[in-house]
């Protein structure tokens, strides 16, 4: 590179600790350019993918979403966690962690177009150089929806201490992710239903695994329901404005669209729907916070 050639570099692999050569992993190759990026010392890590850029929402769904000039590490990391598919969340922890500034940009361009430091790609960058920027801050940033989803409930568990830790022990030492829980309010008997989600793929392990303890657990019966989606919110404007989850609520509610369950964090709201509602609720969303654009993208 010092004498002014190019360095080719494949990515998606690596050394392990005892010097074997291993892969990464699913976004690996992504995970590769940031590393590369960080070691060099670069301005920044473009990434070409087969979308131009981060998008408020799918516009396959919403025409009238519009593509972000600039989007934090922290929303990025949320988005890509609850269904956005622009990048990895690996490639994107290490670009915060390195501080090393991320441009997402099409592949599909012709030879003779606009140079990637021309194209109005979107960069991803830290809260602190965004607000440097002294551009008006969106209160929500992206939408996102992820129907790879299922729902487990568990009716009639003791409401005692410990009684939630006989239900994720097993799943976890399975290495199922849990999601979002709900503990109802303890019946006068003591006892209580859980409900949570895991990712579809693993619902039939888990009802196995489940089922095989039942015993132990003490529930009374098992319902799944593989149908579901999950609608999530993210925006850092939330750390400062209060009402976000009331607006979701209410415009999901004005729809008709039914709530199964709610998890938040403090950039992100994410609610449990039917997935025949899916393209529904991230409409009736992206009106509900003024998100659409004037023009379709």
């Amino acid at each position: 590179m010092a004498a002014g050639e190019i360095a080719v570099i494949p990515g998606f692999q690596g050394v392990s600790d005892d010097n074997r050569i291993t892969t990464l992993g699913r976004g690996g190759s992504d995970t590769s350019a940031v590393a590369v990026a960080a070691a060099i010392g670069a301005d920044r890590c473009d990434i070409y993918t087969d979308v131009d850029g981060v998008y408020t929402t799918d516009p396959r769904i919403v025409a009238k979403a519009r593509k972000l000039k600039y989007v934090t590490y922290e929303e990025m990391l949320e988005l890509a966690s609850v269904g956005s598919k622009v990048l990895q969340t690996r490639s994107v922890s290490l670009a915060m962690k390195e501080g090393v500034r991320v441009q997402v940009l099409s592949s599909f361009i012709d030879d003779d177009a606009t140079p990637a430091d021309e194209i109005p790609g979107t960069m991803i960058v830290s809260d602190e150089e965004l607000e440097g920027l002294d551009m008006e801050r969106q209160l929500i940033t992206g939408i996102a929806a992820d129907k790879n989803e299922a729902k487990v409930i568990l009716t009639r568990v003791p409401d005692r201490p410990g009684a939630v830790a006989t239900i994720f022990g097993p799943l976890a030492a399975a290495n199922i992710n849990v999601d979002m829980i709900i503990q109802n309010v303890g019946r006068d008997k003591g006892e209580t239903d859980v409900t949570f989600t895991v990712p579809g793929a693993d619902l039939l392990r888990a009802q196995t695994l489940l089922e095989a303890q039942k015993e132990a657990i003490g529930y009374n019966r098992i319902i799944t329901d593989g149908k579901v989606a999950k609608i999530s919110v993210v925006g850092v404007g939330m750390k400062s404005h209060a009402g976000v989850a009331a607006t979701m609520f209410r415009a999901l509610a004005d729809r008709g669209i039914n709530i199964q369950a709610i998890s938040t964090s403090e950039i992100k709201v994410s609610v449990l729907i039917d997935e025949d509602e899916t393209e529904l609720a991230v409409r009736v969303l992206h009106t509900a916070y003024g998100m659409d654009a004037t023009e379709a993208a």
